[in-house]
């Protein structure tokens, strides 16, 4: 029995060991956390140096993080807070979670600024247009059903007290923060790796990005490609280096469905109720926020080449166009973009300035815009 019982705890301190062996493993750097969320999916990289035990709770602490953001932000389960929100009485103050408020009124800023290019009032029109949550034939929708709900819609339907931090609809409008959202939560999952410590990681949420620090030990930095469709497939076609800032694309390529030999795209300009038309195919914007990048990137792929490049300059936005030319594409870059970058990276690229006045606001304040 002395044996069997010696046997015994031989294996269970051996299997402890094992154990703690494993969790303190040093991983090879970077080390990519990746997995599903919100219907897409989220990549991690982190340069920092980490034990296989630091990765799985850095893993777990993140996915609480967005865990957070879609309770409290998505149209996809009843139960979120912005759901609550959709039912409450129209005109009634409605006391709100502080990260929902702070990404209301960002929504709302962006939505002034761009004279309502950008609003987070059209979740009526998107499920009308297949792209949301309820389940509705991929059709154009007629006139009438357009006229409808264009009458409810708008930036005004929706007030928000950021300092009371409440909100309320004023009238039957269905908010959807999916142009802003993403952007919230991968500021988010920065911020939750900055409080464990972190100075060196990338994060990505379905092509949403942040990145701190540098790729290796040797200081090269973070890169990433802006794409371009070819052959019906992404493809890479400018690499930028980047540190301590975030990036948001907004492209009319990824979704979209076709009826009758028309193209339509996922992206609704809120002012007709109907998909843009016009030749932008993606507008990348560079900000210190990605919840402000991932609006503007969305409000400017509204307004189109001319009239979203003269609002970047306006508002001194770092901000890069694809547009289709012919059969191929052109690049367009603001001022800022090109200051942020240096000017001989931007001629190495290939890209074209768009030269015109720019209001020095390179860092948006992380409040709302008044």
């Amino acid at each position: 029995m002395t044996i069997l019982r010696s046997l015994l705890v031989s294996l269970l301190l051996g299997l402890l060991l094992s154990g703690c062996s494993e969790r303190d493993r040093p991983l090879e750097s970077p080390v990519t956390l990746e997995g599903e969320i919100f219907g897409t999916f989220y990549q991690v990289s982190i340069a920092d140096p980490l034990t296989q035990g630091e990765a799985n709770e850095l893993e777990a602490g993140l996915l609480a993080e967005l865990e957070a953001v879609d309770a409290a932000m998505s149209t996809w389960r009843d139960d979120s807070e912005l759901m609550a929100f959709n039912r409450a009485p129209l005109g009634k103050w409605q006391p709100l979670s502080d990260p929902l408020i702070e990404v209301l009124a960002i929504g709302q800023s962006v939505a002034r600024a761009s004279g309502g290019a950008f609003d987070m009032t059209i979740g009526d029109l998107v499920n009308l247009w297949s792209f949301g949550p309820e389940a509705r034939p991929q059709e154009v929708p007629g006139d009438a059903a357009l006229a409808e709900r264009l009458a409810e819609i708008g930036p005004d339907s929706l007030e928000v007290d950021a300092e009371a931090r409440q909100a309320r609809r004023l009238r039957d409008v269905f908010v959807d923060l999916s142009g802003v959202a993403k952007g919230h939560a991968t500021d988010r999952v920065a911020a939750y790796l900055a409080r464990q410590g972190l100075d060196h990681y990338l994060v990505n949420l379905g092509g949403e990005l942040k990145v701190s620090g540098h790729r290796d030990a040797e200081s090269e930095p973070w890169r990433i490609g802006i794409e371009v469709p070819r052959d019906g497939r992404p493809e890479a076609r400018h690499v930028l280096a980047l540190e301590r800032i975030a990036v948001a694309t907004s492209g009319d390529y990824r979704n979209y469905f076709e009826e009758d030999g028309q193209r339509y795209s996922h992206t609704l300009d809120p002012r007709t109720g109907r998909p843009i038309e016009h030749r932008l195919a993606s507008a990348t914007v560079v900000h210190p926020s990605d919840a402000w990048a991932d609006a503007w990137a969305t409000a400017l792929m509204v307004l189109g080449e001319e009239a979203g490049m003269a609002l970047a300059r306006e508002r001194g936005l770092a901000v890069l166009m694809l547009v289709r030319q012919g059969e191929g594409w052109t690049s367009l870059a603001s001022p800022a973009f090109a200051e942020r970058f240096g000017r001989a990276a931007i001629d190495a690229l290939g890209v074209t300035v768009v030269e015109g006045p720019s209001a020095d606001m390179a860092a948006e304040p992380s409040g709302p815009l008044e």
